[in-house]
């Protein structure tokens, strides 16, 4: 039993990977994966039969996460792939997210509740326009970690020089000028495992971590809000048994702060105040509840409450707004259409509102704003306001990724038309 619950306390950390076509970022999954003994057998006799179907000398260890047949055929990653593996200090969820311009979208669902994203860069080109792209996104959505692969490296005789070329333009001409936080790198070769799960002779010059051991040991657990209570109700429940005769419940999950019982709490939009009597997880009562463990409030005071309301805590909440200014990348074939009405969904709160004004757009290539042509279309992120039907509760996305985002949906067609980061 103890090994089983040490499995299940283990962290989950979340990663996607991006980079321009064939800068490796499936073959360093793939060897990720097959160096940590995370596939069967069966799956790796699988990709060699591929590979010699297709002519390649070598296993192509990207046909691991390559899923899709039109992707296999290509060679390149169109869809985003989930796929899930531990070692003995951490779980891991990987997206592998496709590096094309018209895949922005992708990309953005992809990074959306990512705590890092590994960006690759190919030692022989550099930094490029995709590099910047992708780093911006990564940026935008607030993704806490940024690791850079400089790969490829056994295409350069593992040169400590055009590595450290490639960290400082990266650090100049990226990191410094859009503020990323906390970048990390490593030079790997990850055709060949060179620093990906073991450390590589070649590199005498680098002492620093490979990429599995930074992985494993980048900090993660101050990537929540612990900060500000936050709790979005999803349903109210009411047993309607004799054994629960009188039990009235707010299940949700927390999206921010630590709930414990006998707190103060508000609840919006009503604004009333009540303290918290218990709560409850499946089949136990917890003294206290962290983001993002789903449970159910109860609270002293018979109160209205309905799936949409927030419970918060009584100090700082969050504000309350209708007319609300974000970032989105747009998701649709159909432009955004000025003046527009969508229906807006903002945690478990459903609204509708009209787009009033579209501020600028953003060049993802060349990070300048532009302001004279505002056709927001398929892929492109632009700054927009809106004007919602009724308050939302809302923190910016810089300082909660739950309350700060937002998603629009034509309400003709009920399709997903943009992902929205609260300014």
């Amino acid at each position: 039993m103890g090994k089983e619950k040490g499995y299940l306390d283990m962290q989950l950390m979340r990663f996607t990977t991006a980079g321009s076509v064939d800068d490796g970022k499936s073959t360093l999954i793939g060897r990720l994966l097959y160096d940590s003994k995370a596939i069967f057998e069966d799956q790796m006799e699988a990709i060699e039969t591929a590979s010699k179907r297709k002519g390649e000398e070598d296993v192509n260890l990207a046909l691991l996460t390559d899923g899709l047949r039109a992707e296999r055929e290509q060679g390149i990653t169109i869809d985003v792939a989930y796929r899930y593996f531990a070692t003995p200090k951490r779980k891991f969820i990987i997206a592998d997210t496709p590096g094309h311009v018209q895949y922005t979208r992708n990309m953005v669902t992809g990074a959306s509740t990512a705590n890092a994203a590994v960006i690759l860069i190919d030692a022989r080109n550099g930094v490029i326009e995709q590099t910047r792209r992708h780093s911006y996104i990564a940026n935008l959505l607030q993704i806490p970690h940024i690791v850079v692969c400089v790969n490829k490296m056994d295409l350069v005789d593992f040169s400590e020089e055009r590595y450290n070329t490639i960290v400082a333009d990266y650090k100049t001409n990226i990191s410094d000028k859009i503020g990323i936080k906390d970048a990390r790198f490593v030079p790997i070769s990850a055709k060949m495992g060179d620093n990906v799960v073991e450390k590589s002779e070649k590199t005498p010059w680098y002492n620093g971590p490979t990429f599995l051991d930074l992985m494993e040991t980048i900090e993660i657990k101050n990537d929540v809000d612990f900060e500000n209570k936050r709790f979005p109700v999803q349903y109210v429940i009411r047993p309607m048994r004799d054994e629960f005769h009188d039990y009235r419940g707010y299940a949700g999950r927390v999206a921010g702060g630590v709930f414990e019982n006998g707190d103060k709490v508000k609840i919006l939009p009503s604004g009333l105040e009540t303290t918290i009597k218990s709560i409850d997880s499946y089949n136990k009562k917890l003294e206290k509840a962290f983001p993002p463990e789903s449970v159910t409030l109860t609270l002293d005071q018979e109160i209205d409450i309905s799936r949409g309301d927030m419970i918060v805590g009584a100090e700082n909440p969050p504000r309350q707004e209708q007319e609300v200014q974000m970032m989105v990348c747009w998701f649709n074939e159909r432009n955004l259409v000025p003046r527009g009405k969508y229906a807006l969904k903002h945690t478990s709160n459903d609204s509708r509102c009209i787009i009033t004004e579209v501020v600028n757009k953003v060049d993802v290539n060349t990070l300048e704003k532009i302001t004279d042509d505002l056709t927001v279309g398929l892929n492109d992120i632009a700054h927009i306001k809106v004007k919602s039907a009724k308050p939302l509760f809302v923190d910016s996305y810089e300082k909660n990724r739950q309350t700060g985002s937002v998603i629009l949906i034509d309400e003709g067609t009920n399709e997903t038309v943009a992902a929205g980061m609260i300014i």
